[in-house]
């Protein structure tokens, strides 16, 4: 198997952090700054695993 199809704790780490990232954006209470700092980490994560 090659590095690149190996699947990582770090990868795992960070699909977790995501989700969790996405799911405390659907919260109802949520202040404007808050999304906007959730919505700069998502970019972010995404950013690292190449989903954007």
């Amino acid at each position: 198997m090659s590095n690149q199809n190996k699947y990582t704790c770090n990868e795992y780490r960070q699909e977790m952090i995501l989700l969790s990232l996405r799911l405390r954006l659907n919260k109802p209470d949520l202040t404007e700054l808050e999304k906007e700092t959730i919505l700069n980490e998502i970019e972010k994560i995404e950013t690292v695993m190449n989903l954007n």
